[in-house]
């Protein structure tokens, strides 16, 4: 899997987040590209970021750093760790779930 971004370790890290937990990154739905945070891609792309739909939840577009397998969205939005490896995720990343993903609320919001 390539990672775009300011990418600081093998395992997804990035400049932004580079905390034990921080170890995920999102395929985005606008470029289709894996990116470890939403300032990695704003830094990075020249496009701005466009959110999943509820209706594509189930695709495949969270990366575990850890163990190297992908995630639905539904999955990694209700959950506090990596199915396959148990990896725990950083609780602060659903601050941010409103950008990558339709939530109901804020669902337009860019950065």
């Amino acid at each position: 899997m390539i990672i775009l971004g300011n990418v600081i370790d093998e395992q997804g890290r990035c400049t932004h987040y580079s905390k034990k937990e921080d170890t995920i990154s999102i395929k985005f739905k606008c470029c289709g590209a894996y990116y470890p945070c939403y300032k990695c891609h704003e830094e990075n792309s020249n496009h701005k970021t466009q959110p999943w739909k509820q209706e594509d939840f189930d695709e495949k577009a969270i990366f575990c750093g850890v163990c190297k397998k992908d995630l639905t969205i539904h999955q990694y939005m209700n959950s506090t760790n990596c199915k396959h490896c148990h990896t725990l995720f950083n609780p602060n990343c659903s601050k941010h779930f409103h950008i990558y993903f339709e939530t109901g609320h804020n669902s337009t919001c860019t950065f």
